[in-house]
Order: C-alpha cells, then sequence, then structure tokens
C-alpha cells in the first residue's frame, strides 16, 4: 500500500526545488523585528499557504492552467518578476509594509508563493500526481508532498532561534545576503521560463 520508490523521489525532488537551508536566509531576513510569536505564526502561515497552492495544483493543476492559457514557462517568467521585486526590497532595505498587512503579506507572498510553493515544486507535483496510477502510489506522492511540507515548518520554525544569536548587525547582513540569493533565483528562474519559450517555438 506504500510506494517507497515513488515517495523517496518526489521528496528528495521537492527538497532540491524548495531548498529548506536556503529559504532560512530569506526567512530570517523577511521576518527580522517581529515578536517571537509573531515570527513562529508566519512560519506556520507560509507553510500552510504553500501547501495549499501545491495540494489545488497537485488535485487540478493542468486543467487551470489550460483554462487560463497559462504554459508552464508563462508561470515561470511571472514567479522570477515577483520574487525579483521583492529582492530589490531586500537588497535596499525597503522591506517596510503597513502595520496591519505586514505580517501577513510576508507569510503569504514571497514566503508562501512563489518562494516555497513556485513554479517548479507545482510543476513536480502536476507530472507525480498524473504519473501515479495506482493508489499506493498517489498515497505516497502525498505522503511525500506532506513530509515535504513537515520539514519546511521545522527548518523555519527552529531557525528563529539564529535570530537570538547574531542581533540586529547580523540580520542586516543576512537581509542583504537573501537579497542576493533571492534575486540570482528569481534571475534564474525567468532565464529558465525564456529558454523554455524559445525551445518551444
Amino acid at each position: 500500500m506504500f510506494d517507497f520508490a515513488v515517495f523517496g523521489s518526489l521528496f528528495l525532488t521537492l527538497f532540491v526545488i524548495m531548498d529548506p537551508p536556503g529559504i532560512t536566509p530569506i526567512f530570517l531576513a523577511l521576518t527580522s523585528g517581529r515578536p517571537a510569536k509573531v515570527q513562529r505564526a508566519m512560519a506556520w502561515q507560509a507553510v500552510a499557504v504553500a501547501f495549499g497552492v501545491i495540494t489545488v495544483f497537485g488535485l487540478l493543476g493542468q486543467q487551470i492552467l489550460d483554462y487560463l492559457h497559462v504554459s508552464v514557462p508563462a508561470l515561470m517568467i511571472a514567479g522570477g518578476l515577483l520574487l525579483l521585486l521583492i529582492a530589490l526590497d531586500l537588497l535596499t532595505g525597503k522591506t517596510d509594509e503597513p502595520q496591519q498587512t505586514k505580517d501577513v503579506n510576508v507569510a503569504l507572498v514571497p514566503l508562501g508563493m512563489p518562494l516555497l510553493a513556485g513554479p517548479g515544486a507545482i510543476v513536480s507535483v502536476i507530472l507525480a500526481v498524473q504519473h501515479a496510477d495506482r493508489a499506493s502510489e498517489q498515497i505516497s506522492v502525498w505522503a511525500a508532498i506532506v513530509a515535504m511540507h513537515i520539514v519546511l515548518w521545522l527548518t523555519m520554525r527552529y531557525s528563529l532561534l539564529i535570530i537570538r544569536l547574531i542581533k540586529d548587525g547580523g540580520v542586516v547582513l543576512v537581509t542583504r545576503l537573501a537579497g542576493m540569493m533571492l534575486s540570482a533565483i528569481a534571475v534564474q528562474q525567468i532565464i529558465n521560463g525564456v529558454t523554455h519559450v524559445i525551445q518551444s517555438a
């Protein structure tokens, strides 16, 4: 009733794409300055949003893309542009938002989507669900998705201990580092999307 090969393959794929260790400095930069209780809540919200998006696309992904006439490369380019805008804010220090919305916005965008539930993860899940013919394979696919999101939550939840050690100066350094990493991810995502468009033309 459980296919460990399918589970391991999808889990490793999602681990590489979602990159829990790599998301840590970005999470720390975006949540710095908030109370510990709010930071923990944001970790949970980001993972919940990512899981919700991945679940919807896993169940209805191909139908949604077909209905909207949106190609996977277009999804990749759009996600890359969004990440690039956020990366520029981190690099220039313009991360402030209205107090009543900033906590929710950061948890939803960019943490929940497109950082965690980005085009790469969405496409991988859509393909895995489509290729899972037997019930045991479907169970394994969804078990891998759940396990990956638990790992993401644990990584962000306990990375908050780092903030207590690095203090304000370290947070500024982490913010700039996160901005550089995020801009590189964004540019690579845009390049991949454009490459796919050229190859399919």
